[in-house]
């Protein structure tokens, strides 16, 4: 990934995602922003403690370095839901605090949308089909890993739009590395199929999990961008439940520029 500052924010980028011309896309770090400690400072996340307009005043400030008039939420369920615009999408959902839609994961073919993923140790993942011009934005904790929500986006994205997974590309951001996923009681809340990436201490490779669903979904490996960046390890750059407990959400955003007067894809029925 390379870290990139743009009208005074800091964040992230995937090398292969950023060759592309049609999308854009950003892992804002947790700085620059109007919130107070322990939300400092640029919180996404509403409903967690933090002052309400100060959460509205740091979207705001993403919108304008991603030059995005609107900037799509939804409310996350620790889930495996597939959301998929804009069907069902409302002008609440586009407001800085609506919550019209729910569900763990975005999928579009819709020109200037930018789906929105906050998160705080929990896994984003970020797709992009460059043929049929549709992107996927995805909230993978380890209950969305375990019911397999990777998987099942690209299953949408092929049924709703065509897309081939072979010409896919995927990003997954920085979250609660190896080092730091203890499951204490892993035997109760973690299938036995994926004890197989527990180490001695009890600690999981979540990263490896998804890079493995994708793979089993039709993701070419060669395609796929793990950021490897552990989010309890780096509270100077992102927010961590695990490390902080009351703490914020950053966010991660893709999202597709206007279109050259092409005819983009609409979901099928």
């Amino acid at each position: 990934m390379n870290l990139t500052t743009r009208n005074g924010l800091a964040f992230f980028q995937f090398s292969h995602l950023a060759r592309f011309a049609d999308i854009n896309h950003a892992i804002f770090t947790r700085n620059t922003g109007y919130s107070q400690s322990p939300f400092h400072s640029l919180n996404v996340g509403y409903g967690i403690g933090d002052d309400d307009e100060k959460v509205a005043q740091n979207r705001q400030l993403i919108a304008q370095c991603l030059g995005a008039r609107n900037l799509t939420f939804v409310s996350q369920l620790h889930g495996k839901s597939v959301v998929v615009l804009p069907h069902g999408l409302t002008a609440e959902a586009r407001l800085a605090g609506g919550t019209a839609l729910t569900g763990d994961a975005m999928v579009t073919g819709q020109p200037e949308t930018f789906l929105v993923i906050q998160v705080a140790d929990c896994q984003s993942v970020l797709m992009y089909d460059p043929i049929q011009q549709v992107i996927a934005n995805v909230h993978a904790g380890w209950r969305g890993s375990i019911d397999n929500i990777l998987g099942r986006t690209v299953g949408v994205m092929q049924t709703h739009f065509g897309c081939d997974p072979g010409v896919m590309q995927v990003g997954i951001g920085p979250s609660l590395g190896p080092c730091c996923a203890e499951f204490i009681d892993y035997q109760t809340e973690i299938p036995e199929k994926f004890w197989s990436y527990k180490d001695a201490d009890d600690h999981f490779d979540f990263w490896s999990i998804s890079q493995e669903q994708l793979s089993e979904a039709g993701v070419n490996r060669a395609n796929i961008e793990c950021a490897q960046i552990c989010t309890r390890c780096h509270p100077e750059w992102f927010f961590s439940y695990r490390g902080e407990k009351i703490t914020g959400r950053f966010s991660a955003v893709i999202g597709l520029r206007p279109p050259d007067n092409c005819q983009r894809p609409v979901p099928r029925e």
